[in-house]
């Protein structure tokens, strides 16, 4: 009985926490949805490009509501790493790197990429 009473006082505790992750992640997708077009518009002039590690970074001098805008998807970007690291038991580290080579694999011709070594290269 007292066993079943843990678990019960646990998942209490537990649920909200659970239901607020929910939340979040539905924030920030929306919140990715809406800037995308935006981020696509500043890969297609060149102005940013995908690093190795899942985020986006400035290739070229860009204004200060562009450089907002960048720093907004990054940070939106770990949260989601984070989120998904969690639930997968690994690190976000590893969940940026995997999302950077799917990123890679499906960008159009011609955007900013960055390689595993570092080096930028604009994907053929």
């Amino acid at each position: 009985m007292k066993t079943l009473a843990r678990i019960l006082v646990s998942l209490l505790i537990t649920l909200p926490l659970v239901a607020q992750a929910a939340d979040d992640a539905g924030t920030i997708n929306r919140r990715m949805a809406e800037r995308l077009p935006a981020i696509d518009a500043l890969k297609e002039r060149l102005v940013i490009g995908e690093t190795n590690s899942g985020m986006v970074e400035a290739r070229s001098t860009v204004t200060a509501e562009e450089e907002q805008l960048v720093a907004a998807e990054n940070s939106d970007r770990a949260a989601v790493y984070a989120l998904i690291a969690r639930a997968q038991s690994t690190s976000a580290e590893a969940v940026g790197k995997a999302r950077a080579r799917q990123i890679a694999e499906r960008s159009k011709p011609g955007l900013w990429l960055q390689a595993q070594d570092g080096k930028w290269y604009q994907k053929k």
